[in-house]
């Protein structure tokens, strides 16, 4: 399992939750099998969002999809964008 992580800041949240939840590169089409948002305590305007996918094909085609969406909404609905790509070796819940 890989999770695609992607982190920004945004001018203000609930626009950008507004557009997220619009989903407009079509996250389960893309193969995103569950994703997590997280704000950061302390910097609330920082959001880091986690994306899990079974394939790196499919991630590399988010990637891909994203980054042209941002090219188009950066510095309105977020802005500086970073991403990293993680492989998940292991998952314990306690």
């Amino acid at each position: 399992m890989f999770i695609l992580q992607v982190e920004h800041k945004v001018p203000n949240y609930e626009g950008w939750k507004k557009a997220f939840d619009s989903d407009p590169v079509n996250r389960k089409k893309m193969g995103v099998t569950r994703y997590q948002v997280c704000r950061q305590e302390e910097n609330p305007d920082n959001i880091i969002i986690d994306l899990y996918f079974d394939s790196m094909q499919n991630l590399q085609s988010m990637l891909a999809a994203l980054q042209n969406l941002w090219e188009k909404v950066d510095g309105t609905v977020m802005t500086k964008a970073t991403t990293r790509i993680l492989n998940i070796k292991e998952i314990v819940d306690l």
